[in-house]
């Protein structure tokens, strides 16, 4: 199960990589989109240079969302969660 997830998660980034599509969204829009799924797959990974923020990452429907939060946002119970080192989104 975590081998697919992980394979998952790396066809997530490669799929960013490919499109270059990453829609940025609040915190809170970003748990509803969350919320719409049955099972998201999210990563997630602490970063930051002046502060320490949390950074998320899943897919819906084919795009990409990301968000930053300085709180660790509550995740669905059924929720898969992937804690990566790092989460690079280009700017």
């Amino acid at each position: 199960m975590a081998e697919s997830a992980a394979a998952h998660a790396a066809a997530i980034a490669q799929a960013i990589k490919a499109s270059g599509v990453v829609v940025r969204l609040e915190a809170g829009e970003f748990l509803r989109i969350l919320h719409r799924q049955d099972e998201p797959l999210i990563v997630l990974a602490r970063g930051g240079f002046f502060q320490a923020k949390w950074r998320y990452l899943t897919t819906y429907k084919g795009l990409a969302f990301f968000a930053e939060s300085p709180d660790l946002l509550p995740m669905p119970g059924r929720a898969q969660v992937i804690e990566a080192k790092t989460i690079w989104i280009p700017r």
